[in-house]
């Protein structure tokens, strides 16, 4: 039976509103400047309940249940449809009620403290839901005017691991040794690169936690700040109020650091300050867009870094991405051709008496056959022949054959070891490791 919303009476006089109650159904919103406000109160909103808010509480809490990072409100030509990422791949969920589109994204408006009679440009906001007493979920809002109305994107910033560290990065002794090493010196810079959604800021976010300490400065500029960390200077980048990453690389600097981090290195002046600031005494952290380590040597030097600052300030380089978990409940072993595990990447003595797990699905797993991600790294510390490299201005290739000589390991070899092990299927190490 379809849902009808029927208006609110209005009161013939207005009250003040009584405290708000932590509950299931009690929302909470954040302001642009992360300052905690309070719900509006009923006339600025529908009362609490009407079916647009009862399907938004229903559905926030069915995103915490799958562990959701992002719920996607997309109008269509007839109605509309929302999404769950889960694990990095969309999913479809019931399909609501046509006549509920309207009220329910103004509803996720109001909560965010967006303008709800601005329809024609993107908007920006925030909101918190209350789930249980005293836990709270917090979501950042993104609108976007589309052919048949407003699309919103909620990110879950809560559907993150609770522990931050090293351990749930998922390196190898190996890889977590080369690590280790290069965020515990005193200078110099360290990248995290790989593609939109594969985990550099979460990583970034380990390091820092791992170098979180009384006795040390630790500052972090960001776009915006998702995660707040005790014990951390976080700034967000305001572009709009001037503040961009390289305003704020400069004030840091006046603010005697130990450890810096940069959200994302994007233009040659934050490049050139973070670059300079590492030759300086800092330890300086940031993430790239690249398809691998040795790739980032280039595509900073392309930015415009001179090789020989690059050479002198860089520590170490890791790539990563992130692959699906097998359901533990569910993975089936199934036999494959020799032939294709061979042109996967599996040398003769790993293919005998041995098969990899496939997604099976059950109710633990909601059916997907995968369970939570986990990260594949390629490590890459800059030798001194690497830096000789880097001086010279040596092409991607000759430093990724360096890295090879130095037994740095690929992403593909760092995949083909998490198929091994019955972490992830073959497919999905294919699939996040493509050469294109």
């Amino acid at each position: 039976m379809a849902l009808e919303v029927e208006p609110a009476a209005a009161p013939a006089t207005p009250a003040p509103a009584p405290p708000a109650q932590h509950s299931a159904r009690a929302f909470d919103s954040t302001s642009r400047d992360d300052t905690p406000r309070r719900e509006p109160t009923p006339g600025v909103a529908e009362a609490d309940n009407t079916p647009a808010v009862r399907l938004l509480s229903d559905t926030l809490r069915e995103a915490t249940r799958r562990n959701a990072s992002d719920l996607h409100v997309e109008p269509t030509e007839h109605g509309w449809r929302m999404r769950l990422r889960i694990d990095g791949v969309l999913h479809a969920i019931a399909q609501p009620p046509a006549h509920l589109r309207d009220a329910f994204i103004t509803r996720v408006k109001v909560l965010a403290r967006m303008d709800i009679a601005e329809r024609r440009v993107p908007q920006d906001g925030r909101l918190r839901i209350a789930t249980t007493p005293g836990k709270f979920e917090d979501y950042r809002v993104n609108s976007l005017p589309t052919l048949f109305g407003e699309k919103l994107v909620l990110r879950r910033l809560d559907a993150l691991p609770a522990a931050l560290s090293l351990d749930s990065l998922g390196l190898d002794p190996a890889q977590r040794a080369t690590l280790e090493a290069a965020i515990s010196a005193p200078h110099g810079l360290v990248l995290v690169t790989g593609p939109t959604g594969s985990g550099k800021t979460l990583s970034l976010y380990c390091f820092l936690q791992k170098l979180n300490a009384e006795s040390r400065n630790l500052c972090s500029v960001e776009d915006p700040a998702e995660i707040q960390l005790a014990g951390i200077n976080q700034v967000s980048v305001r572009e709009k109020a001037g503040l961009t990453f390289a305003v704020a690389l400069r004030a840091f600097l006046r603010q005697d650091p130990d450890v810096i981090m940069v959200g994302e290195i994007r233009d040659e002046e934050t490049a050139d300050v973070a670059v300079k600031a590492a030759q300086t005494g800092h330890l300086v952290l940031s993430t790239l867009h690249t398809n691998d380590a040795p790739a980032a040597i280039a595509r900073l030097i392309d930015i415009g870094v001179e090789p020989y600052h690059l050479a002198a300030a860089l520590r170490m380089v890791t790539a990563q991405r992130l692959v699906r978990r097998l359901c533990v409940v569910c993975r089936t072993a199934a036999p494959q051709s020799a032939a294709a595990l061979r042109a996967a990447g599996f040398s003769e003595d790993q293919l005998d008496g041995w098969h990899p797990y496939v997604a099976a699905g059950c109710d633990a797993c909601h059916r997907i056959g995968y369970r939570g991600r986990v990260g594949i790294h390629q490590v890459m510390p800059v030798s001194d022949a690497m830096r000789e490299l880097i001086v010279a201005n040596a092409g991607t290739l000759s430093l990724a054959r360096q890295a090879q000589a130095e037994r740095v390991g690929t992403l593909r070899e760092a995949a083909l070891a998490r198929v091994r092990d019955g972490t992830t299927s073959l497919a999905e190490a294919l699939g996040a490791t493509e050469v294109v």
